[in-house]
């Protein structure tokens, strides 16, 4: 015995280094470096910058374009009439725009945009700035131009202009706390960051501004930052050139974090100019005898962290569990009764279907996004799980047993019960498109975008593992095998994500006094705002959003439902709620918290970040970089848990509306065995066509998934919602004030989304409240029902 012992020590003891120790083996943002031919010129440059695609170089009355194959430069010239002389171009990717000064004093006055047209420069001139600005500097983006200056009296002032307006015009935003010369401009994130030249010639000063805080300090520059050398990386970075101790170095700032990172590679000595490259920058030095001038570039590049062999076991094995439930429940149940197929022939235990409930309501958007979003911002988000929970109560007692009396499979019958077919087939069409549109791709598509920005898997193939093998289990075994492998899949959420956690924290210096200290100093666990705007994410916003997204039309959601459908009884059916409510809390504060525990890691270890990764890649880049071999493989599949658990839940849902609501009711003489085969044919073209949505998705660059999944949802989901409420809560209402309803609330969202009247969390919300008001209103021109209501309201003893 003791021998045996003796020989498993060693191998628990490798074991357990093997868990703790982190991958550090390789850099995670390597720099490619490289030279551009010389221009032959002894004039002294203005300003440098990629133009349409191509690098430009000004001097006060000359400019040269590199041709297309990089080889050589050759001079452009510039429209007659043009008389401006450019003080710095500010280059925001896609658009260049030139600082331009009435005269050679230096002083800005004006900016037009360049564009390249051939041999020709053109400038578009916008309106002059209010006032002439010294030692000016600009950033773009997101339509919005800014220049940053000193006034004629040494005052500070940044300025902001919208592009895409008809008629442009410059606001005043108000100078930087403290004065001083900026040295350089960077727009990130919807702030615009500024470095200050301190006048005591000691390390800068970094600031923020954004509309919603104003000014605030960001800390000290590690040196001196290269005049103009800022510019925009990625989607949460700025990269500058920065000279200290008589060294220049490529160094990041991440906006996020507020740290600094050194980049390897390129440090360029006595650089005049400046400009944004590809993921990168270039620069241009003036050669010791003063008759021509050298370019280089550097440009960040992301690094691919291949899966290990025993990572790729651990998700295969994954992944054939899966099927394996599948297949069990396809040899195990008959496949003619629609009962079986839809809900699970009535047998699913409470508690099941409770954790199946949280499982489908936690899709790879908890799992990737909301981590993201928490790393970004704070926990304001997690104040709708707080108040869903107190939402959840009043569905569970008053709303579900009113349902699961009625024994229906699709939820959008009692539209017809309790209003007319027509409501019941539109209601039903809005919820597919809804769920195909704004749920299946972005499900899809979010953990196949991660996964394959970190470890190379490319998007496509991760879209089809998920989604082949959804659509493969879910059509073999019916509601049942969706519901226990949602069952299981939520231990394999939860397993990889708690391992995370603790796996930060083990490596945070202080250990969990240190994380929460350095949590708090930076306000990260910020939960409730109290202020009156539907423009932020509030406690108020968040009451309503609840209250009419979950406690007047909980029943909308038919991939929910169809799991409560499926209990055995009105009381089971209950207390599936009360489990779901119960996990959804502790859950929520699980997600929340990853996204915090990585803030504050990367915080003390920026290097280990790649400033090119989106937002969204923050968590995969955690896993795959960090996390040990095996470990990454179980949260991987962890992801594609969090994302199949759902998937499989709507494939399942889709088909049995497409087959209940539209083939029973439209086929003539359909029998059970018909409908299940429409639906399992159904549930695969709906899965096909999620897939091919994914992978449409991964053409567009998206700043965060987890807004766009909740600004379509509002926009799709909302219109049909309101009649649930119409039905279950008042007597007045009918068939032809509930189309109206619907048709208007659609519309109406419509025109608040395009004008961005609120925060994109609120369309739902403010869509079934539409639909509830104005459905009612014009219930009042048409005939009261005349049917009996019994049963169909929350007033069941009443018959009208």
């Amino acid at each position: 015995m003791h021998g045996r012992l003796r020989r498993v020590v060693p191998w628990l003891y490798a074991l357990l280094l093997l868990t703790i120790a982190p991958l550090h083996a390789q850099s995670l943002a390597p720099v490619q470096d490289g030279q551009l031919p010389a221009l032959e010129t002894a004039k002294a440059l203005r300003a440098i910058a990629l133009v349409d695609g191509r690098p430009l170089a000004m001097a006060a009355d000359d400019t040269w374009r590199l041709d297309a194959t990089r080889k050589a430069w050759r001079r452009v010239s510039s429209p007659a009439g043009v008389a401006v002389a450019p003080d710095g171009i500010v280059d925001g990717g896609t658009q260049a725009w030139a600082l331009t000064t009435a005269t050679d004093a230096r002083v800005v006055t004006g900016v037009a945009r360049l564009r390249l047209h051939g041999d020709t420069l053109q400038w578009q001139r916008l309106p002059a700035l209010p006032e002439p600005l010294h030692d000016a500097r600009g950033a773009w983006a997101n339509d919005t131009l800014s220049v940053a200056g000193l006034g004629a009296d040494g005052s500070a002032q940044l300025l902001q202009l919208r592009t895409n307006t008809e008629q442009p015009q410059w606001s005043r935003v108000g100078g930087w706390p403290g004065g001083g010369m900026p040295t350089s401009l960077v727009a990130q994130s919807a702030a615009v960051f500024v470095t200050v030249a301190d006048a005591a010639g000691t390390a800068e000063r970094l600031l923020r501004w954004n509309a919603d805080t104003g000014w605030s300090e960001r800390g000290r520059v590690p040196g001196r930052v290269l005049p103009g050398s800022g510019h925009a990386l990625g989607q949460a970075n700025a990269l500058y050139l920065v000279r200290d101790a008589g060294t220049t170095r490529l160094m990041t700032f991440q906006v996020i974090t507020g740290a600094w990172a050194a980049l390897p590679g390129a440090a360029p000595a006595e650089v005049v100019a400046t400009g944004a490259w590809t993921d990168g920058m270039f620069w241009a030095q003036r050669d010791a005898g003063g008759q021509h001038i050298d370019f280089g570039y550097a440009r960040v590049q992301s690094t691919k962290l291949l899966l290990r062999w025993l990572d790729w076991v651990v998700i295969l094995v994954y992944l054939a569990a899966m099927v394996g439930i599948g297949l069990f429940f396809y040899r195990r149940e008959k496949r003619t009764s629609t009962a079986s197929f839809f809900v699970g022939g009535r047998s699913i235990p409470f508690w099941a279907a409770g954790i199946s409930l949280y499982a489908t309501n936690t899709s790879s958007i908890s799992f990737i996004a909301i981590p993201a979003k928490a790393f970004e911002t704070n926990w304001q988000y997690l104040t709708n799980n707080l108040i869903a929970v107190l939402g959840l109560m009043f569905v569970a007692v008053w709303v579900v047993p009113l349902l699961r009396r009625l024994d229906l499979m699709s939820v959008f019958s009692y539209l017809e019960t309790r209003f007319h077919p027509a409501i019941r087939m539109l209601a039903s069409a809005l919820c597919i498109v809804m769920q195909i549109g704004s749920r299946m791709s972005v499900i899809l598509f979010l953990p196949a975008l991660a996964i394959a920005t970190i470890t190379g898997i490319d998007v496509v193939w991760s879209v089809l593992i998920m989604g082949v093998f959804t659509i493969l289990y879910t059509t073999l075994g019916g509601m049942k095998a969706v519901i226990w492998t949602d069952f299981v899949q939520v231990f394999v959420m939860f397993g990889g994500a708690l391992f995370a956690i603790g796996f930060i924290i083990v490596h945070i210096h202080g250990g969990v006094p240190g994380f929460f200290h350095a949590a708090m100093a930076e306000h990260k666990m910020r939960l409730l705002d109290f202020r009156f705007d539907l423009t932020k994410a509030t406690v108020w916003g968040f009451v309503f959003l609840v209250l009419f997204d979950v406690v007047l039309t909980f029943p909308k959601d038919q991939v929910l439902m169809q799991r409560i459908l499926s209990t055995r009884s009105d009381k089971e059916a209950g207390r599936s709620v009360w489990m779901f409510a119960a996990v959804m809390i502790p859950g929520g504060f699980v997600f929340y918290l990853i996204g915090t525990a990585l803030f504050v890691y990367y915080k003390s270890h920026p290097e280990r970040m790649n400033p090119t990764l989106p937002i969204d890649a923050t968590f995969p880049l955690f896993i795959a970089a960090e996390l040990p071999m095996g470990v990454t493989g179980l949260i991987i599949a962890g992801i594609f848990a969090a994302a199949m658990s759902t998937l499989s839940s709507i494939i399942n849902s889709v088909s049995t509306l497409a087959s209940v609501d539209f083939y029973e009711k439209l086929v003539k003489h359909p029998t059970p065995k018909k409908s299940v085969l429409f639906a399992e044919v159904a549930g695969v073209m709906v899965g096909l066509i999620a897939i091919g949505l994914a992978v449409l998705l991964s053409r567009y660059d998206i700043h965060s998934l987890f807004d766009v999944s909740i600004e379509l949802a509002g926009l799709l989901g909302g219109g049909f919602a309101g009649a649930y409420t119409l039905g279950m809560f008042t007597r007045r209402a009918n068939a032809p004030g509930v189309a109206i309803g619907i048709g208007a609330s659609i519309c109406l969202t419509l025109v608040a989304w395009w004008f961005k009247l609120v925060h994109p969390y609120f369309y739902l919300a403010i869509s079934i409240a539409l639909c509830i008001v104005i459905g009612y209103l014009a219930s009042l021109c048409f005939p009261a029902p005349a049917r009996s209501l019994k049963g169909l309201t929350i007033y069941a003893d009443r018959a009208d």
